[in-house]
């Protein structure tokens, strides 16, 4: 690679052209992190309400944002029909929809939860994962440019939930989860043409979206999974890894995760963290290793409760709130649990949701449709409960972009927005 290639990659991941967008799962980063001021703090279904506009069917995946356009996936009941939805930004009107038909049966722990993925965004192009159903590519207009029928069925109790995330000339994908038969694999394609450029099987699936970021001098994809036994104490069925996204050659892997892996890992300080869901664990290891680098971990906490949404790393900790509902902090170095949180704050709800961070604050949005605000301080503050309207439900997670907040339910989308 040249050293301009090289350059224009560590550009797009990280440079702060991108603030203003929110263009794939997780953001800018692909971590949760949003460089803007000035985030709203306090909001309800009536406050700070720029618009709000009704969606057709359910989803459980996040907004992503570019420009003045907003895209988002939904499926009706039964996974028949997948779409990608692209509205306006400047009042959520809705400028095109794009259907996929699926009339296989495929399993999902809910009949309403097939649009899982979030699509990923270039500026010219959304590339979309609506599960068994295909890999598609849409221009801004919302014309085609390819797809990829030809993945496999995904076939697993809970449903798939990993999103692709792009990098360089690449569109890559964890394929599956697949549970008793059929392929879990990373692919990597070319974002243009839709063609395989690499691809490697892996022995277990995983619902995580691979990390793309930098350690040291070398871009890394990371990505964990275990093998999926509720609550296991056995560390030694699943491994956080370390792959070269341009080859998909493995550089690391640590063992410790020992069940199902939902969160995304996380990354920051020269640390890795990965956790495990359904009573399973967490680890951290310091990276720079090749090879198995177990004995670089720094801390295994091999029993959790559930744990569906990605946390975040912010000045040397790590932030995430429980499926119960329960926020955590611990030390990213040595894993010590800083927040000793009684009860669940707001109306208690549990979360699906992954935390964002924007000015100092972290926000994670409930089931119930409430955001939590917390101070991204090691001493616990609650800072805010913000309510939407009565009867909200949601398993998504908020976007932050050019100071606007986007909320996705299983009703409506909505954009909050400070007075200006």
């Amino acid at each position: 690679m040249t050293r301009f290639a090289t350059l224009f990659i560590l550009l797009v991941l990280s440079a702060p052209a991108f603030a203003a967008d929110w263009p794939a799962w997780r953001g800018p980063t692909g971590q949760g992190v949003c460089e803007e001021k000035n985030i709203p703090v306090t909001w309800s279904d009536k406050e700070h309400v720029k618009w709000k506009v009704p969606l057709a069917n359910q989803g459980n995946s996040t907004p992503v944002i570019w420009g003045d356009k907003i895209f988002l996936t939904q499926a009706n009941k039964r996974g028949l029909q997948r779409s990608l939805l692209c509205f306006a930004r400047a009042d959520g009107k809705l400028l095109w929809q794009k259907d996929v038909a699926y009339a296989e049966t495929e399993k999902n722990w809910d009949p309403s939860w097939y649009g899982n993925a979030s699509p990923a965004l270039d500026g010219e192009r959304a590339v979309v994962s609506f599960g068994s159903a295909g890999m598609y590519c849409y221009d801004f207009e919302g014309k085609e440019l390819w797809k990829r029928t030809d993945l496999g069925k995904w076939e697993h109790a809970f449903g798939n939930g990993s999103s692709p995330v792009l990098y360089g000339e690449l569109a890559i994908l964890w394929c599956g989860p697949n549970e008793t038969q059929g392929r879990n694999f990373l692919l990597a394609v070319n974002k243009k043409t839709g063609e395989t450029v690499w691809e490697q099987d892996q022995t277990y699936g995983s619902w995580s979206t691979p990390l793309i970021t930098r350690v040291n001098d070398q871009d890394q994809l990371i990505l964990g999974y275990s093998k999926d036994v509720k609550g296991q104490s056995d560390d030694k069925t699943g491994f956080l890894y370390g792959f070269d996204p341009k080859t998909g050659k493995e550089i690391w892997k640590c063992q410790g995760l020992n069940s199902y892996c939902y969160t995304s890992p996380i990354y920051g300080d020269g640390v890795a963290v990965g956790m495990a869901g359904y009573g399973g664990s967490a680890i951290a290891v310091k990276l720079g290793g090749s090879g198995d680098i177990t004995s670089d971990r720094l801390w295994l906490h091999p029993r959790n409760t559930q744990r569906v949404g990605s946390g975040v790393v912010v000045n040397g900790h790590v932030y995430i709130v429980d499926e119960n509902g329960v926020p955590r902090c611990y030390h990213l170095k040595t894993g010590e649990e800083q927040w000793k949180v009684e009860g669940r704050p707001g109306s208690g709800s549990s979360t699906w949701g992954s935390m964002v961070v924007a000015d100092g604050r972290l926000y994670v949005l409930m089931r119930n449709g409430e955001t939590l605000v917390f101070a991204a301080n090691p001493t616990y503050q609650l800072l805010a409960v913000n309510k939407l309207s009565s009867g909200e439900s949601t398993n998504s997670s908020p976007a932050i972009s050019n100071g606007q907040i986007f909320l996705r339910t299983f009703t409506n989308l909505w954009c909050i927005e400070a007075t200006r």
